[in-house]
């Protein structure tokens, strides 16, 4: 399902929280939605969630529009907020089954849906236990089955892992992955970059309410830069091996480190199989040829103020 946000706008008087911004999400992706704090991406996230009206502009979902058919929308939409509000006197199940209840299943369907979407989050041992009870973590992945309920094709999530542990971020992860295999749509706000560029395909990049970037990560961040570096080890001293780099042109800059030689080359798809050819015909044994992973937080300080939180 593919999501068209067309120049959307949400005024507050004077303030201009969102200023005209327009993106894509194609089917099955995972978007990372970035920006210093107050740049409006919950204010974006909330109107794409139809839980606010934009100034003007529009959100197409599956080519459903959020302004003139809402309640069709929200069929496809799945939104996970920030936090998850603690009601006291409610279990994990009896929590789950309220909002069940309110997106209108019934009888078996919704005790089905109910195992289901606490399997898959994980939950389903300590489903007895009230909101309050629960970890960080725990709450999260409620949240979560929250918003999977009725099987959704496009997440909305609003700073899923802030505040977890290492470990419960592994975990979400590996969770947000399993749905974009199912072929969910999924728009993730985060501070955490490096998380992002572990699982995203795209990221949008806004600032003061206005859009700075947006696309597949792999493109925004070598726009700027026409290279890319590949970490290369091979039995053999690196010595020998950074001087057979050397005898190729198309190799930029090399250097050694450790017991690994760095090599900046072309961004192009050729490159790097030139190279291994190269190595391989020379007689050396390379037994790791690596691209070194692109960075997004360094890209986002490029194009914003440098204020990540």
């Amino acid at each position: 399902m593919r999501i068209v946000v067309e120049d959307l706008k949400r005024y507050f008087g004077e303030t201009k929280a969102v200023d005209g911004i327009s993106f894509s999400i194609e089917e099955g992706a995972i978007y990372g939605f970035v920006g210093p704090n107050g740049a409006g991406k919950t204010t974006t996230m909330r109107i794409m969630a139809t839980l606010d009206e934009p100034t003007s502009g529009d959100v197409r979902i599956g080519g459903v529009s959020i302004i003139e058919r809402p309640e069709q929308v929200r069929r496809y939409i799945g939104f996970m907020p920030d936090a998850l509000p603690n009601h006291r006197d409610m279990t994990i199940t009896e929590y789950l089954d309220f909002f069940a209840r309110a997106h209108g299943i019934k009888g078996p369907q919704r005790a089905r849906t109910l195992t289901d979407v606490q399997a898959f989050t994980g939950v389903t041992p300590i489903q007895h236990k009230s909101l309050n009870q629960l970890s960080k973590g725990m709450k999260q992945r409620v949240s979560l089955a929250r918003a999977l309920i009725h099987d959704p094709q496009f997440l909305i999530m609003d700073e899923p892992a802030a505040g977890l542990d290492p470990k419960a971020r592994v975990e979400l992860r590996e969770l947000i992955r399993a749905l974009a295999r199912q072929g969910k749509s999924i728009f993730i706000s985060s501070h955490i970059l490096g998380e992002l560029t572990e699982i995203c395909d795209g990221t949008v990049i806004i600032e003061q309410g206005r859009l700075l970037r947006a696309g597949k990560i792999h493109d925004l961040l070598h726009q700027d830069q026409p290279h890319c570096h590949y970490w290369i080890a091979a039995r053999c001293e690196p010595h020998r091996l950074l001087e057979t780099c050397m005898t190729l042109p198309l190799v930029e800059e090399v250097e050694i480190v450790g017991q690994e030689v760095r090599v900046q080359l072309p961004l192009t798809d050729e490159a790097p199989v030139t190279l291994l050819n190269h190595l391989v015909t020379s007689g050396l044994a390379v037994h790791e040829f690596r691209r070194q992973r692109a960075d997004l937080e360094q890209m986002f300080m490029k194009v914003t103020a440098g204020k990540i939180h």
